[in-house]
């Protein structure tokens, strides 16, 4: 198979490196997939808390249960630190997302859509 010119003229890329960068591509769709997914369970999750009286959005023996199972699940290369860093990302995600969720409760609006990323 002939090896493809990049665009803006680059080297040419190997064809084993073409299939891993295909691979690496359906690996991120799926990735989104599952982030979304998680997104929607921890808004269910913030809903169920907002229906129980549970005024605080933060939970952080919660967030200290998740990061050590999801460290002690991590068999590598993905460094201990960058992983933790990517879930208390997604922490801050969630926590996003409850609160434009209850925000729009109090204003009589329906659940739903993507508020913008903010900090934590």
């Amino acid at each position: 198979m002939a090896e493809r010119r990049r665009p803006g003229g680059g080297a040419e890329e190997p064809p084993e490196l073409r299939r891993l960068r295909r691979r690496i591509d359906v690996l991120d769709r799926r990735i989104v997939r599952l982030l979304n997914e998680r997104a929607e369970l921890a808004r269910a999750a913030g809903r169920a808390k907002d229906e129980a009286g549970r005024r605080a959005i933060r939970d952080r023996e919660r967030e200290r249960e998740v990061l050590l199972r999801v460290s002690m699940a991590n068999d590598g290369p993905t460094p201990q630190a960058d992983l933790v860093a990517i879930f208390k990302r997604l922490f801050a995600v969630a926590r996003g997302l409850e609160r434009a969720d209850r925000t729009r409760a109090r204003r009589g609006q329906p659940f739903g859509g993507a508020p913008e990323s903010g900090e934590d």
